[in-house]
C-alpha cells in the first residue's frame, strides 16, 4: 500500500508518499493551479494509482479545487483536523519543530497507521453537494443579516428611538422593506417628524405594501411626531450618515438572503430525499435543505443512527475516570446541524402532537430544562430520520410516537 499526505496552503502544497513501512518514497512541492494538479496526479500514477487501486490521500481541508480534483474516481480523501495532525506531529518531533514537508509526511503516516480511525469524505452526489453549498450560504446570509440588524438597532437606540417604536409591531422589524424604506427617507428623527401623510403612504407603497396603507401611515406619523429626547443637531446628522452606511449593508444582506433562499427552493425539490425530509413535522424547504446539506446523501456515511446523533451533538456523552462519571452534552459536533436541530425541534412541538407530548414528558417527568428537552426530541427525530432514509419510507406519526399519542389521547 502507498499513502499520500498533502500539506495544503493558499498558493503551494507539499506532497509526501510513504509505503507500508513508513519509508518516504517521494515528495514534491506543487503550485495551486492546473499545472500543479497535473504534477500531483502524474506522481500518484507513477506509484501505482489507478481506478482499481487508488492511493488514499490525507489533507487538512475538505473544500477547494485541489480536493475536487483528488475526489475524481474512487479515490478516498481523508480530511484530517489540523488539531489532530498537530498531536500526531509530536510523535515524530519532541522539539515541536514544524515544516510544510514534514507536515505532509505526518499526514501520510496518519493513514499508514490509523486510517481505520478516520473517516473519508462522504461520497455525496453532485446534486447533494450543490444543495449543501446553497443551504450553507443561505444560513450564513441569514446570520449576517441578523448581525447587521442588531448593529443597526444598537445605533438607532443612541439617537432615533422613534424608528424602533415604528417598526416594533412588524414581524422581522428592521429587516422588513418598509423599515428600510422609512430609514432611507428619514435618517434622523428631525426629518421623520416633518414627513407628511402622503410621503409615508408613498414610502409604504414603494416597499411593496398592499393593504392597510392609510391606517399604517397614520400610525407612523403619530409615532414620529411623539416627544423623544434628541441628540445635538450636528451629532444627530452625523449619526444619520452612519446609519445610512449601515443600512446599505443591511440592504445587501437582505437581498443575498432572499436570493439564496429562492435558489434553495428551486434546487432542493429536485433531490430524491426531499419527499422523505419534508414528511417530518417541523421541516420546511429551508430547514430540510440544511439537514440534507450536513448529513449528505451517502447512505454509507454513518454506520448506524448513533453515529448520526453523535455527529449532530444530539446524544449525550459519558465521561468516566475511576469512581467518577458524568453525562453531559457534546461540545465537539457539527455546529450547523446542531443549530438546525433546535429550530427543527421547536417547530415540531407545534406541528406534531406526538412531538409535543414527548417534549412535555421530558419536562414534567424527567425535569429537563427547555433546551435539554428540545435536544432529546431532536435526538429521537434524528434516529427516525436515519431509519426513513435507509428504508425509503415517509414519516408516520403513529409509528414515531405511539406512547406519547396514547398518553395525549
Amino acid at each position: 500500500m502507498i499513502y499520500c499526505g498533502i500539506d495544503w496552503a493558499e498558493r503551494t502544497h507539499d506532497v509526501a508518499l510513504v509505503d507500508d513501512t513508513g519509508q518516504l518514497l517521494a515528495k514534491r512541492h506543487i503550485t495551486d493551479d492546473a499545472a500543479g494538479y497535473k504534477i500531483l496526479l502524474d506522481l500518484l500514477a507513477e506509484y501505482g494509482d489507478s481506478e482499481q487501486n487508488p492511493i488514499p490521500v490525507a489533507i487538512e481541508t475538505s473544500r477547494g479545487l485541489l480536493v475536487a480534483v483528488l475526489r475524481t474516481g474512487k479515490r478516498q480523501v481523508f480530511a484530517i483536523n489540523p488539531m489532530a495532525a498537530a498531536r500526531y506531529r509530536d510523535r515524530h518531533s519532541v522539539s515541536r519543530k514544524k515544516s510544510d514537508p514534514g507536515d505532509a509526511l505526518v499526514l501520510a503516516n496518519i493513514l499508514r497507521t490509523d486510517m481505520h480511525a478516520h473517516r473519508p469524505l462522504p461520497n455525496d452526489s453532485d446534486l447533494g453537494r450543490a444543495i449543501a453549498v446553497l443551504a450553507r450560504a443561505q444560513q450564513d446570509a441569514t446570520w449576517n443579516r441578523q448581525q447587521i440588524a442588531n448593529q443597526l438597532r444598537s445605533l438607532l437606540r443612541e439617537y432615533y428611538p422613534a424608528a424602533l417604536a415604528a417598526v416594533d409591531p412588524w414581524k422581522n422589524g428592521l429587516c422588513r422593506p418598509e423599515a428600510r424604506e422609512l430609514l432611507r427617507l428619514a435618517p434622523t428623527p428631525a426629518q421623520a417628524a416633518k414627513l407628511a401623510l402622503r410621503q409615508l403612504q408613498a414610502a409604504l407603497k414603494r416597499a411593496g405594501r398592499k393593504r392597510g396603507i392609510d391606517a399604517e401611515a397614520e400610525r407612523l406619523r403619530n409615532v414620529f411626531r411623539d416627544s423623544y429626547a434628541h441628540q445635538p443637531s450636528l451629532v444627530e446628522d452625523a449619526l444619520g450618515k452612519q446609519m445610512l452606511a449601515l443600512l446599505v449593508q443591511l440592504e445587501a444582506a437582505c437581498t443575498a438572503a432572499e436570493d439564496l433562499a429562492k435558489a434553495v427552493e428551486d434546487t432542493f425539490p429536485q433531490h430524491p430525499d426531499t419527499e422523505i425530509l419534508l414528511s417530518f413535522p417541523g421541516l420546511g424547504v429551508q430547514l430540510g435543505a440544511r439537514v440534507l446539506a450536513e448529513i449528505g446523501d451517502d447512505k454509507t456515511r454513518f454506520a448506524d443512527a448513533r453515529g448520526l446523533k453523535a455527529y449532530a451533538g444530539a446524544s449525550p456523552i459519558t465521561r468516566a475516570s475511576g469512581k467518577k462519571s458524568s453525562i453531559t452534552r457534546r461540545w465537539v459536533k457539527n455546529d450547523r446541524l446542531n443549530h438546525v436541530g433546535y429550530l427543527w425541534a421547536f417547530s415540531a412541538i407545534t406541528a406534531s402532537s406526538g412531538a409535543k407530548a414527548h417534549y412535555r414528558r421530558r419536562r414534567d417527568e424527567y425535569g429537563d430544562w427547555h433546551a435539554a428537552a428540545q435536544r432529546n426530541l431532536f435526538n429521537r427525530m434524528l434516529g427516525q430520520l436515519y431509519y426513513c432514509l435507509q428504508h425509503r419510507t415517509l414519516f408516520d406519526e403513529n409509528t414515531a410516537f405511539p406512547t406519547e399519542l396514547t398518553a395525549a389521547a
